[in-house]
């Protein structure tokens, strides 16, 4: 992976499940909601928490706004968030192989 790129990773859970939730164009509202379904409940991002990633991730480029209605901003995945969240998702998928050797411990 490009060293520039590799520079993001590791993601945070948290931040992980907001771009998986941005694969389609998602409001702020709908992307907790839809972290909480993905994520069986086992993630809960707060507004607090989901605007300040909105801000980070769309300042480093992995996000970007794609509408606005009602106060409700739609933010989307770009080409190098979809890139480095298929890294990540490869790294953990190779925790997750590792894992299932050492089960037995």
């Amino acid at each position: 992976m490009d060293q520039k790129l590799a520079k993001y990773l590791p993601f945070t859970e948290s931040t992980a499940y907001i771009l998986l939730a941005l694969a389609e164009p998602l409001h702020g509202y709908a992307v907790m909601q839809k972290v909480d379904e993905m994520s069986q409940g086992t993630v809960k991002v707060g507004p607090g928490t989901l605007y300040g990633a909105f801000t980070t991730l769309e300042t480093e480029g992995l996000i970007v706004k794609v509408g606005e209605a009602d106060r409700r901003k739609t933010y989307a995945l770009t080409e190098k968030g979809r890139a480095i969240l298929k890294e990540h998702i490869r790294r953990s998928e190779l925790l997750a192989q590792n894992g299932q050797m050492t089960r037995n411990w």
